[in-house]
């Protein structure tokens, strides 16, 4: 029998505000996570979902699978001046495993981020720098490239060496998912003819829960790392009402908690941070009419994501998360947590 000596490090920052207050940091927060995969939100005292939170979910933007997808051809000129130079471009490679994989990240700042391996790297012939989490040889490196510098503009020398490395060296080819913010597949026209691609809705769940146990969360107290075990298990179905005495280990609701109903939703795909900001509010505007305490909205980002934070790397190498939970409370007060995996730096 092996021993566990020590368990894996993670990060987790909390912090706890008002949407009142002017200083407040949850949209800036927000939009630094840029590749979302899954929203849930728990409704305490409620069953179905409301009208107006029904359409913020269903209104979450279309995005776009395209397959084998040669990378070169997201520096086309014609989709950078209708596309990437106008902002908010989410693009990410589709099924690209962080660790083992060449991933790419088109970011809405216009950054082209690729993590290749030695070989890729070294056959692209691109200034990069080796991945920190390299642990002895460095096998793994990132090269990133801020598409809207005038040194990387089409016809430049920068551009072209970039373009060849791509098409002709390395010839690198992906599964993409690729989405736009406000422009939608009109911004993506020059990109999508003459590619294998399909249109997705993200996907919606939705599943009522009677008499759990629900904790009495204020915005000044209570255990984060118990609430999002919790929370995280609540909703994955996992019952969580067995007694503690039942089992070697188990989960249960923070307490105190009281028994009610509550309504757990998600959303999955390819996840905008603006429709996730939009649903936000309309569960503070509901928070404001409801007799319910508190709710909860939280995000997951993709776990083979070449980056997490902002623009900073992300790592795979034991858990991969890169996640965020608001809870939100009748007063507008609100707790904000910002987990993220075993080597990555600290959330913002």
């Amino acid at each position: 029998m092996c021993e566990l000596t020590q368990t894996a490090r993670s990060l987790l920052v909390s912090e706890r505000s008002s949407f009142l207050h002017e200083d407040n940091r949850v949209s800036e927060q927000m939009q630094q996570l840029h590749y979302n995969y899954k929203v849930c939100v728990l409704l305490p005292g409620c069953t179905s979902l409301p009208s107006h939170l029904d359409s913020a979910v269903q209104s979450f933007s279309s995005f776009y699978l395209i397959r084998n997808l040669p990378v070169h051809q997201l520096l086309d000129k014609e989709f950078l001046e209708k596309a990437v130079y106008q902002g908010s471009v989410y693009g990410l490679s589709y099924r690209t495993r962080i660790d083992e994989d060449n991933c790419v990240a088109l970011m809405p700042n216009g950054r082209l981020c690729l993590s290749l391996d030695k070989d890729s790297f070294e056959l692209l012939g691109i200034e990069g720098k080796p991945s920190k989490f390299n642990h002895r040889a460095k096998s793994r490196y990132v090269v990133s490239v801020d598409l809207t510098d005038s040194s990387w503009s089409p016809g430049g020398r920068s551009y072209e060496r970039l373009v060849t490395g791509l098409k002709t060296r390395l010839q690198l080819t992906t599964d993409f998912l690729l989405s736009h913010h406000p422009g939608g597949v009109s911004s993506l026209q020059s990109l999508l003819p003459g590619c294998d691609w399909s249109e997705h809705r993200p996907a919606v769940t939705q599943r009522a829960l009677y008499g759990v146990s629900l904790p009495l969360l204020t915005c000044q107290s209570g255990d984060s790392h118990s609430f999002l075990e919790w929370l995280g298990a609540t909703h994955a179905d996992v019952n969580c009402e067995k007694s503690s005495s039942e089992f070697l280990s188990s989960l249960e609701a923070p307490e105190p908690n009281t028994p009610s109903d509550a309504l757990s939703v998600c959303v999955s795909g390819l996840l905008l941070p603006q429709d996730i900001h939009t649903l936000l509010q309309e569960i503070r505007s509901y928070l404001s009419h409801s007799p319910a305490p508190w709710a909860s909205l939280t995000v997951h980002g993709f776990t083979d994501s070449p980056v997490s934070w902002a623009t900073r790397e992300h790592s795979a190498l034991t858990g991969g998360e890169n996640f965020y939970s608001v809870q939100l409370f009748r007063d507008q007060s609100y707790r904000i947590h910002l987990g993220t995996g075993a080597y990555d730096s600290c959330p913002p």
